[in-house]
């Protein structure tokens, strides 16, 4: 043990000051992150206590690129260790009735509202959103604890007619078991939300591997179930939390006891997953890309399709799995269009995403800001013309760009064809809604659509078998901004998932048709008699 003379012990003090203070969460404008349970150094597991051996990671706040705190991940052995204690709580969970379970996921409803001012603000702080989409993502996780409630009374199996004499037909669904949840940085908590509530009324537990770039979140966030299973005397298990990056999500992926793999990402990684899920003969729930386009006829409400375009394109900076990427427009409204959009970019207040007055704050990371430089590079080395913006914002700190309409590519361009998950419009001019459906549809992914038009047999056209093909199909709105009530998902390289309302909780259940004989005899089915 070394003894500090009082000029020693001076240093330390000062220097240990400089170090904690040099962290977000020690400055009294975020002491919200403290109501939250979080500190300066939190742990990243979690199974029924909180623990963590694998690396420690700073969290950085994108308006600034300082930490926020630090996060102690988990290691493989610490991904096992929640596996056996989530299996162990499955035993209970499975057998409480779902009526039960519901109750338990309305409570989390409940403590989430308790929480959502604050919860709001750290997805703000650390993905970089404003802080009314931040609320608005909280809300969305509540609006789901509430379906999920009602869904626990009503999950319908069916009953049909048997040709056989004194027998009963029908199906039953019950629980997987352990599902795993990997989530991405842009909804950090809605997106397990959506997972986990559903899961949860069917009977399933849940290990959540959130982003390595949101940590705080997935770990405020698990704080919130966790201290409403511990209030009701459960298993903190059924909702476990692994902290950590591509390690943990492999092990997740390759595990036979994790029964259901729901993957929210990008086209490549999520090709990767579903591949060692399948090897495996697991299930995979997958939410990819979008490369989402907007169409506007000439018969279209200018003052309608021009904020829908605005938010859908600049919202969350580009950076939602919905966002608006291309803007595909009638040649006899395309002058005004552009004209009107170009107004409404000039006036976006950019600014920290705190802030009450601002709407268009960061890019996640100095690495989607290279990309978003790489997109505008190609888009002119393509032919494109940057009609607005087009640049990084250098008189600040942190990871903000100008968000940018470019026009005058092909409709084909590489770029335009490429999903760049940042704040660029590709402004194309075409014809016939034909034409424009078919441009809708030749892009990989298969995400949201939307179509401006005021004629009905153009409705008809866009959402019949020759008009979109994504699995998100509107009309007169933007392409994000989706309710929790309907099936979100997407067709193509967007992965075929579908998750939160309608019958998506079919995806967390497995399904047997069940005969019961009541009767002394023993027909065969066709009539095969067999004696």
């Amino acid at each position: 043990m070394i003894k500090l003379t009082n000029i020693h012990r001076q240093k330390y003090i000062l220097q240990n000051f400089k170090r904690m203070s040099s962290f977000l969460i020690n400055e009294p404008r975020y002491a919200f992150l403290k109501e939250l349970g979080l500190a300066e150094n939190n742990s990243g597991v979690y199974n029924g206590k909180w623990f963590g051996n694998g690396e420690v990671v700073q969290s950085i706040c994108p308006a600034n690129n300082k930490p926020i705190a630090n996060v102690t991940q988990g290691s493989v052995q610490d991904y096992d260790l929640c596996v056996e204690e989530a299996a162990k709580a499955w035993e209970i969970w499975a057998e409480m009735p779902a009526p039960k379970r519901g109750d338990i996921v309305r409570q989390i409803g409940e403590s989430l509202r308790k929480y959502k001012e604050p919860l709001g603000k750290l997805i703000s702080l650390e993905m970089g959103k404003i802080v009314p989409e931040g609320l608005g993502e909280v809300q969305e996780f509540i609006d789901v604890c509430d379906y999920a409630t009602g869904l626990s009374r009503m999950f319908d199996g069916k009953i049909y007619p048997s040709e056989r004499p004194g027998h009963f037909l029908m199906e039953q669904w019950n629980p997987l078991g352990i599902v795993g949840i990997i989530s991405a940085f842009n909804f950090p908590n809605a997106v397990f939300g959506w997972n986990n509530s559903i899961s949860l009324a069917c009977g399933n537990v849940t290990i959540w591997k959130g982003a390595p770039s949101t940590p705080l979140i997935s770990i405020a966030t698990t704080k919130i179930l966790a201290s409403v299973l511990e209030k009701n005397n459960l298993p903190g298990a059924i909702c476990s939390l692994v902290c950590g990056g591509a390690d943990i999500g492999h092990q997740l992926s390759t595990d036979k006891r994790i029964k259901l793999v729901s993957f929210t990402g990008s086209c490549a990684v999520g090709k990767k997953v579903n591949a060692l899920v399948q090897e495996r003969f697991g299930k995979v729930l997958l939410e990819l890309g979008g490369n989402n386009a907007i169409i506007v006829m000439d018969d279209a409400d200018l003052d309608l399709a021009t904020p829908a375009i605005f938010f859908a394109a600049v919202g969350t900076a580009g950076q939602r799995c919905t966002s608006a990427r291309r803007l595909i427009v009638h040649e006899n409204v395309y002058d005004e269009l552009v004209q009107r959009l170009t107004k409404a970019y000039s006036q976006l207040k950019i600014g920290d995403p705190l802030e009450p007055s601002t709407i268009y704050g960061p890019l996640h990371n100095p690495q989607a800001v290279e990309k978003y430089l790489q997109a505008i590079e190609d888009a002119k080395n393509q032919g494109g013309t940057i009609h607005f913006g087009g640049k990084k914002i250098e008189n600040r700190e942190g990871n903000y760009v100008q968000p940018t309409i470019v026009t005058g590519l092909a409709h084909d361009a590489e770029v335009v064809h490429r999903e760049t998950f940042a704040p660029i419009l590709y402004i194309l001019k075409c014809k016939d809604l034909n034409k424009a459906i078919k441009w809708n549809n030749e892009v990989n992914e298969g995400l949201s659509s939307s179509l401006f038009t005021q004629k009905m047999s153009n409705l008809f056209q866009w959402v019949g078998p020759k008009g979109s093909d994504c699995g998100i199909v509107n009309l007169n709105i933007p392409t994000s901004g989706a309710e929790i009530g309907g099936a979100f998902g997407g067709e193509k390289h967007t992965g075929g998932g579908r998750e939160s309302g309608s019958d998506s909780w079919k995806a967390y259940m497995r399904r047997s048709t069940c005969t019961i004989n009541h009767s002394k005899d023993l027909p065969l089915a066709q009539g095969i008699k067999f004696e």
